[in-house]
């Protein structure tokens, strides 16, 4: 890649769920963090940068 590519930030890809979303938005990383929880795996360090750039990549939406 160009390093002029990598300094432009990408707009997140969008999905739209309707029926499984509410109005707000959730990212990928939200949905992982919250599925790990549930399940009773406790998050380390990274997992908030992982989070964080899963939410850059992806995000369900419920709306259009």
């Amino acid at each position: 890649m160009a390093p002029e590519d990598r300094a432009a930030p990408r707009a997140a890809h969008r999905v739209r769920l309707p029926g499984f979303v509410a109005d707000t938005e959730v990212g990928l990383g939200d949905v992982i963090k919250r599925t790990t929880t549930f399940a009773g795996i406790r998050p380390c360090g990274p997992c908030s940068e992982r989070a964080a750039a899963l939410n850059r990549w992806l995000v369900f939406t419920g709306r259009r």
